[in-house]
């Protein structure tokens, strides 16, 4: 029974993940990534491309490159999609399908404008797709699509019919945290978090809207000793109560359905789109590969690797996976080189006993990993996301 459980959640988060546009923004924190990256004119970079926010943040830090790699090319045809937009639009015409989710002459902007500096899989992609921009009336978003953007509509769904919606959303016009505390805790938490809310996060399809598949999960479970919903409760009441709303991009977009122009990410403030238009966006390269073959094809190495949460999906896969992928790193890391991951669990313990080879020897990777542990920690409290239950930031010591 517990085998065809099993495989009926994986078949589920694989035709979602298969077949779907899952993220339409990041669920990382840019702001702490550049702040430990600390990146210059001589680094290069490797992440998981996700909605592209984040490779667009990066380069605003100039550095030589950023090589944003995805399995699913539906989330390089996006970030493709908003690099056409930043060489061809100006800066309102951008907000309006990136801050504000679409606009009704998106379809005119695409085949006049966009659709020639897309490659042939992304101009595919979005051919069939310009009504995801093209606004039909006004409280459509691009924020709704996507299998994120369908979970969002459903959580305020949820939120309206608790009657919490409105008290949520004057969470992010809150003058101090003091008032956070008083909405959240006198006016949304009860009614928010009932029975029903409970059981729909235990669900595979629910689970696999938001990017979470079994693996993740039983490794979530495991390692904080909780399920995912009681997890959930626990990260919402530290965002509403513990940081400060008012700049919280990423839960005010699933809430409102668009970002304003003042909270939103970096990429979407004029004077930043300007700075990417001047020419560090053409700094930003796409594949669409698994990071194993993507480090494989190269002959340059790279100084900061942005891994996301995806070795959580991988640890209870396939070892060898994972060893395979960590070799890669490994010889591709320059000196000095940097990683950054984060994890659904309390703590990863399926990074340090996996073995590559290192100047000839067999060696553990967390013999040669540094972890920077107390800023990683610091930078874990302050997440606006929060909804990772431990970061990581390690250096290549070999």
């Amino acid at each position: 029974m517990k085998e065809i459980f099993n495989w009926t959640t994986n078949r589920v988060f694989s035709y979602v993940h298969g077949n779907h546009l899952v993220y339409n923004t990041c669920w990382e924190d840019p702001r702490l990534d550049r702040e430990v990256m600390q990146l210059g004119a001589e680094d290069d970079v490797v992440l998981i491309t996700s909605a592209g926010c984040n490779a667009l943040d990066y380069a605003l830090d100039a550095p030589r490159s950023v090589h944003a790699v995805d399995m699913n090319f539906r989330q390089n045809a996006l970030l493709e999609l908003k690099i056409a937009g930043i060489r061809k639009l100006d800066f309102d015409s951008f907000f309006k399908l990136f801050g504000e989710g679409g606009d009704s002459r998106f379809g005119n902007w695409y085949h006049s404008l966009l659709r020639d500096e897309l490659s042939p899989d992304s101009k595919r992609y979005w051919d069939a797709r310009i009504h995801f921009f093209n606004r039909s009336n006004p409280d459509a978003s691009f924020y709704h699509r996507g299998t994120t953007g369908v979970f969002g509509r459903m959580l305020v769904a949820y939120c309206k019919m608790k009657g919490v919606y409105e008290d949520a959303l004057r969470v992010f016009y809150a003058g101090s945290l003091e008032q956070q505390r008083e909405l959240y805790f006198g006016r949304i938490k009860e009614r928010f978090w009932g029975a029903g809310i409970k059981r729909a996060l235990r669900t595979d399809v629910a689970l696999s809207l938001i990017g979470v598949p079994l693996a993740q999960r039983k490794h979530l479970e495991k390692t904080c000793a909780q399920s995912v919903s009681d997890f959930m409760e626990e990260s919402m009441e530290a965002v509403f109560t513990r940081l400060p709303a008012g700049d919280n991009y990423f839960w005010r977009l699933y809430l409102f359905g668009r970002y304003s122009k003042e909270c939103c990410p970096e990429y979407l403030k004029e004077e930043n789109f300007l700075r990417l238009k001047g020419g560090l966006v053409d700094r930003i390269h796409t594949h669409t590969s698994d990071l194993t073959s993507f480090l494989r094809s190269q002959s340059e190495g790279f100084s900061r690797f942005v891994l996301l949460d995806h070795m959580d999906w991988l640890s209870q896969q396939d070892t060898r996976l994972l060893r395979a992928e960590w070799q890669a790193i490994m010889d591709r890391a320059r000196p000095g080189a940097m990683a950054l991951w984060r994890s659904g669990g309390a703590r990863v313990d399926f990074v340090d006993p996996l073995t590559v080879e290192s100047r000839g020897a067999s060696r553990k990777v967390g013999d040669l990993l540094q972890y920077e542990t107390a800023l990683a920690a610091d930078c874990h409290r302050r997440d606006r996301v929060h909804t990772y239950g431990s970061f990581y930031i390690a250096r290549m010591a070999h």
